[in-house]
C-alpha cells in the first residue's frame, strides 16, 4: 500500500495520515473497504499502536474513515463533485486543536511534563479515605438529587474560605458544581450569545476557549505578561471591540505560571465600570499559592465578577468538587441553569470532600503540596535552562513553567513526537486564542524529575 520513513523528519502520524489520504484519492482504496485493524498496521510498519490510533482518528475527523464499533476502520465514500467532502479537500486545514487534545489527555503515556494535573501521590488520598470511612458509618440518604445550589455545609465551608480571602459572601450566593469546568460552562452560556466579543487570556485555559467558541463567541486574546496582562493592548480591545466579558486566570495561570500584579488587578477593574463588562475569574490554584494576595472578587466584591474555584487540584480530580459565587440575581439564574441542565451535582461527592477539608490535616497537607512544588519549580526551572530553555516566569509556585527553545520552533510537531516516544507534551498552540502555531511548551513541574525527557528535548534540539 504505502511505506514509512521512520528516519524521515515528517512525523509518523502524518505520513500515516498522508499515505492513506493520497492512496484514496487515488482510488488505490475504495470506499466502503476496511482498513488494516490498528494493531495489524503497527505491527506491519513497527510503529506504536498509540500513533497508528491517532492518525485513525485523524482520517475520521478529515472524513476518509468511518470508524464502525467492534468492527473497525472502512474507507468513506466521497463526494465527486469537488473533489472531497466539503473543507477537506488538497486545500484543507486540519484543526490540529482537536488531534492534540486526543494527545494532551492521553494519561496512559509514562512520561507527562505537559500534563495539567498533580501525581495520584500528591492529593489527599489519606483524608478522603478517612472521609468515606466516616461517610460509610452515617446514614447518608441516596434516594435523592441532594439540594439544587449543593450541600449546605460545604457551602458553609467554601464562604468560610472565600472570607479568609477576603471575599465577602453569603452560603446563598455559593453554587457547587461537577468541578470548575461545569462552573466555567454555566458562567458561558449564561452570558455569551453566539456574536458577542469575550475577552479570554491568551495563552490561556483551552476548554474555556473551546466552550466559547462553541457558543459563538468572538474571541480577543488579551496576552499575558510575567507581571499580568499587556494592559495597553487589554485597553485597545476593550475600547475597539466593547465586550461582554473577560474569563481571566489573575493567579499562578495556566499556561504560564504568570501572577497579575495587584496594579494590573485595579486596572482591569476600572475598565470593567467603565465600559461596562463582567470578569470571571478562574481562581482553582488559589490553595496552591503560599502568598495571601489580593483576587479581582477581593477588589470587587462580586459587583461585577464571577469567582470560580475548584477542590479537584488539591484533593482530587475524581471526586470533581467546584462551585462558583456571584451577585444574588446572577447567582439564582446560574443556579437554576444547573438544575436546567443536569439537575444537583453529587451530594455524596460533595459530602465526601466536606469531610476531607474539615480533616484535621488539610491544611498542614496544603502547606507540604507548596513546598513540594517549589522545590519541583527550582529543579525543573533549571533542568530547562540547562539545555538553553527560555522560561517565560520563574513563579516558583502553582503547577506549571512557560518555555521555549530558539531551536525548537514547532512545538506542535515535538509533541507528535513526543507521544510515540511515550512523553505527553503541552504544546503551546493547544493555549492559543488564535490556533496559531507556537514554540512556546506548559511544564508542569511536578512531572519534571524524569531525565529521560530532558535527553529528548536536548536530542531534539541538536537535530534541529
Amino acid at each position: 500500500m504505502f511505506s514509512l520513513n521512520l528516519h524521515s523528519s515528517t512525523p509518523l502520524v502524518q505520513q500515516i495520515v498522508e499515505g492513506f489520504r493520497q492512496a484514496i484519492d487515488d482510488g488505490a482504496l475504495r470506499a466502503g473497504v476496511k482498513a488494516p485493524s490498528i494493531r495489524q498496521f503497527a505491527h506491519a510498519h513497527k510503529v506504536s499502536v498509540f500513533t497508528v490510533v491517532d492518525a485513525y482518528d485523524r482520517l475520521v475527523a478529515q472524513g476518509y474513515f468511518a470508524s464502525r464499533p467492534h468492527s473497525g476502520f472502512f474507507v468513506k465514500q466521497r463526494p465527486l463533485s469537488d473533489g472531497g467532502a466539503p473543507g477537506i479537500g488538497p486545500n484543507f486545514n486540519f484543526d490540529s486543536m482537536w488531534y492534540l487534545r486526543r494527545i494532551f489527555e492521553n494519561r496512559a503515556l509514562r512520561m507527562k511534563p505537559g500534563c495539567g494535573w498533580l501525581p495520584g501521590e500528591w492529593l489527599f488520598q489519606e483524608g478522603v479515605r478517612r472521609s468515606l470511612r466516616t461517610l460509610a458509618t452515617e446514614n447518608v440518604d441516596l434516594g435523592g438529587y441532594g439540594e439544587p445550589k449543593g450541600y449546605p455545609p460545604l457551602r458553609q465551608l467554601v464562604r468560610e474560605l472565600l472570607a479568609e480571602q477576603e471575599i465577602a459572601v453569603t452560603t446563598d450566593q455559593v453554587v457547587l458544581t461537577q468541578g470548575s469546568s461545569q462552573a466555567m460552562d454555566l458562567v458561558a452560556r449564561r452570558l455569551v450569545r453566539a456574536g458577542d466579543a469575550v475577552l479570554v487570556d491568551d495563552p490561556g485555559y483551552p476548554n474555556q476557549m473551546f466552550s466559547l467558541r462553541f457558543l459563538g463567541a468572538r474571541l480577543f486574546g488579551v496576552p499575558r505578561t510575567a507581571s499580568g496582562y499587556d494592559l495597553v493592548a487589554l485597553e485597545r480591545l476593550v475600547v475597539e471591540h466593547q465586550p461582554k466579558v473577560f474569563f481571566t486566570q489573575p493567579r499562578l495561570q495556566s499556561p504560564t505560571g504568570s501572577v497579575a500584579q495587584l496594579a494590573h488587578l485595579h486596572r482591569v477593574m476600572q475598565l470593567a465600570d467603565k465600559h461596562d463588562f463582567l470578569v470571571v475569574e478562574n481562581d482553582i490554584y488559589a490553595d496552591l499559592d503560599p502568598e495571601p494576595r489580593p483576587s479581582l472578587a477581593s477588589l470587587d466584591q462580586l459587583r461585577r465578577v464571577i469567582y470560580i474555584s475548584s477542590f479537584s487540584k488539591t484533593i482530587s480530580p475524581n471526586i470533581r468538587v467546584g462551585y462558583l459565587a456571584a451577585a444574588p440575581d446572577l447567582l439564582e439564574d446560574l443556579a437554576q441553569l444547573k438544575m436546567i441542565s443536569g439537575l444537583t451535582s453529587s451530594e455524596f461527592s460533595e459530602r465526601l470532600a466536606h469531610g476531607a477539608l474539615l480533616d484535621g490535616r488539610w491544611r498542614k497537607h496544603i502547606k507540604g503540596v507548596r513546598e513540594r512544588l517549589a522545590q519541583a519549580h527550582q529543579g525543573a526551572a533549571a533542568r530547562l535552562l540547562n539545555i538553553g530553555f527560555e522560561i517565560f516566569t520563574e513563579p516558583k509556585a502553582g503547577i506549571f513553567l512557560w518555555a521555549r527553545h530558539p531551536e525548537l520552533p514547532d512545538a506542535t510537531e515535538l509533541a507528535y513526537k513526543g507521544a510515540e516516544q511515550d512523553i505527553l507534551l503541552g504544546p503551546g498552540h493547544l493555549f492559543s486564542a488564535d490556533l496559531h502555531s507556537s514554540s512556546w511548551f506548559r511544564f508542569n513541574v511536578a512531572y519534571c524529575e524524569d531525565p529521560e525527557v530532558f535527553a529528548f528535548l536536548d536530542k531534539q534540539r541538536q537535530r534541529g
